[in-house]
């Protein structure tokens, strides 16, 4: 009972953020590559929402991961001390992903990103670093064909990054992200989709929060 209760709050949440932004089911499921049906199902509380679809949602409708984990009845276990940050949040809610896909068996930690980030940000300074990143960002765009907030804000980094907007300090950063991105072994690897592009979400929230920071 309580499942269907929970599912349920997650149809009524995706009603509301839908309308809210304006968008039909239609040009949704274009959006996250889900079909109409599928979606249809989980909003009229007929189907329960895979990780997976969370995901997709999170990114397409630019709300916290972890929202759509609590409403759709996955558990999630947080320290009453932590920070609610969006990233300790997302982070959270990746760990409970993974823990539930059963396809990845390492635990994820922001240490871990954050020492990848480091390592590519030496690698941005290098000339071909930064070959890496002008050849190589828009094939992996196309790659991964998703779009939303996740992918807008890579798009801005990288227009930034190619016009040399910013002190050396802030184009570091930036190209760390990017390669972060672009090179397909991190934290998670990217083959594993779509969780595999997870930590590069958390990637980017990072460094744009660098940003705003300096």
């Amino acid at each position: 009972m309580a499942e269907k209760r929970n599912s349920t709050t997650l149809g009524l949440l995706l009603r509301e953020l839908l309308k809210e932004r304006s968008l039909s089911m239609r040009k949704f499921s274009e959006l996250t590559g889900i079909d109409k049906a599928t979606i249809s199902r989980i909003i009229n509380d007929k189907r329960k929402a895979t990780p997976q679809h969370l995901e997709k949602f999170a990114d397409c409708l630019g709300v916290p991961l972890i929202n759509l984990f609590e409403a759709a009845g996955y558990p999630i276990e947080q320290s009453q001390e932590k920070s609610h940050s969006d990233i300790h949040t997302s982070v959270d809610a990746i760990q409970a992903f993974l823990k539930s896909s059963n396809v990845y068996d390492n635990q994820f930690s922001m240490a871990d990103v954050e020492q990848k980030l480091e390592n590519y940000g030496l690698y941005a300074q290098t000339e071909e670093g930064k070959n890496t990143i002008l050849k190589g960002f828009d094939e992996k765009i196309q790659n991964v064909g998703s779009i939303g907030p996740f992918i807008s804000k890579l798009k801005e980094l990288y227009e930034k990054f190619t016009l040399g907007k910013g002190t050396l300090f802030e184009l570091t950063l930036i190209g760390s992200t990017l390669l972060y991105f672009i090179i397909p072994v991190d934290v998670i690897p990217d083959y594993l989709f779509p969780i595999g592009y997870l930590d590069d979400a958390i990637a980017v929230q990072l460094t744009t929060n660098a940003l705003v920071k300096k």
